[in-house]
């Protein structure tokens, strides 16, 4: 296998505004957002020369729904997750797991609920 297997992702959305100022707010970034006739994106920051997948927010009402049970999971990598956990409910969102230690090889990862209500997951070393 040349690289990793997951190339991108789509989170679904309601509300483009409330979505994009929560994950701004959550992981410090900022999130480019553009319509394609009536598909709203918006862009997750993506390096070339680093590894991991990006993805978007898409606000479609016919093909995307947002769900807090079903569907893909998303893992954010993150340094330290609880710094992000941290983050979640002052942004609108709600935690669902604490960071929780999966094993000492593989390290930890949390739960939340997004301003949507999409279920997402986090994942850290520390």
């Amino acid at each position: 296998m040349e690289h990793n297997l997951v190339g991108w992702f789509e989170i679904p959305v309601t509300d483009m505004d409330r979505a994009k100022k929560f994950y701004e707010e959550v992981f410090n970034i900022e999130v480019n957002v553009q319509d394609f006739g009536g598909l709203l994106m918006g862009w997750f920051p993506f390096a070339e020369d680093k590894p991991g997948a990006s993805g978007s927010l898409v606000k479609h009402e016919e093909s995307y729904q947002p769900s807090d049970t079903k569907g893909v999971l998303v893992y954010f990598a993150s340094t330290d997750l609880a710094v992000e956990l941290e983050r979640v409910v002052k942004a609108g969102g709600r935690v669902i797991q604490e960071k929780t230690q999966i094993s000492e090889d593989i390290g930890y990862m949390g739960l939340f609920i997004d301003s949507e209500g999409n279920r997402i997951a986090l994942h850290s070393r520390e």
